[in-house]
């Protein structure tokens, strides 16, 4: 599987704006869910289908975290601006 994949050190106020060019599923995991994501096994993550852009995640705790961005099992490439911003509320 074709994917995007940005390796993010997260802290408990930091959010992550994804801005895309059409719909993709976004994901953002852990580092074992990560591992099971690129195996093809069971795993959990944050997210899911964007169709409007941009996403914006928040993680649920401070710490490494993997966002992944693919097309699921449609055909085509997508293509993002990724970036870290400080929540201010």
């Amino acid at each position: 599987m074709d994917y995007l994949h940005y390796d993010m050190q997260l802290e408990g106020d930091d959010l992550v704006e994804v801005d895309l060019d059409k719909q993709a599923n976004i994901r953002l995991l852990d580092p074992v869910n990560f591992s099971q994501y690129k195996r093809g096994a069971h795993y959990t993550y944050y997210g899911g289908v964007a169709k409007l852009a941009p996403f914006t995640l928040r993680p649920p705790h401070p710490g490494r975290w993997h966002l992944v961005i693919d097309m699921g099992r449609y055909p085509g490439t997508v293509h993002a601006n990724v970036r870290k911003l400080k929540d201010v509320n």
